[in-house]
């Protein structure tokens, strides 16, 4: 019932943003009772940060991808991860982006979920240009800002097709190769 409960609320906020929903919305999205939602949350406060929280966790394990090294494989696999990810949740963002301005529980998740990935991204291509495996046009941490900042503005705009969102991966799959200056 959790489940269902908090998915029906990211349904709710992603439609109607914090403000314009209310835990009735979030009830009948859920075709459940008022009593049923506080059986689990004590307000719709809470149900929206725990929402929050699962997309925070969503978009840190589209990023993880163990036993990849390959610069190409990984950077396709984590490209196509994100923006998926991106793309699914376009709508829940806005309203996080928005909400993150007023309340700090909110923004420290958001931060979380920009930070996280690009410390990552920037730990392996150091440890690449270490390896002599690759020469970046700018600092590591510099050019994962720059890939985040420029996948998320991207990510509003991609493509329903199967196709033509691949085609997009690859795209963006051989900008950042070009960028962080893979070798070989």
């Amino acid at each position: 019932m959790r489940t269902v409960l908090l998915e029906a609320a990211a349904r709710a906020f992603a439609r109607s943003g914090y403000g314009g929903t209310s835990i009735g919305a979030i009830t009948a999205e859920a075709e459940v009772s008022r009593p049923a939602f506080y059986a689990y949350f004590a307000s719709k406060r809470e149900a929206f940060l725990e929402v929050v929280a699962a997309l925070r966790d969503e978009f840190l394990a589209a990023h993880e991808f163990p036993g990849i090294d390959d610069p190409y494989e990984l950077g396709r696999a984590a490209t196509r991860a994100f923006l998926a990810a991106h793309a699914a949740n376009a709508a829940l963002l806005t309203v996080v982006e928005h909400e993150a301005e007023g309340d700090e529980e909110v923004r420290a998740m958001r931060d979380e979920m920009r930070r996280r990935p690009a410390r990552r991204m920037a730990h392996y291509v150091e440890r690449l240009v270490a390896e002599g495996r690759a020469d970046p046009v700018a600092d590591p941490e510099l050019l994962a800002g720059v890939m985040n900042a420029t996948f998320t503005r991207f990510a509003r705009e991609l493509p329903d097709d199967d196709a033509a969102f691949e085609q997009k991966v690859e795209e963006f799959t051989a900008i950042y190769l070009r960028l962080i200056g893979v070798r070989g």
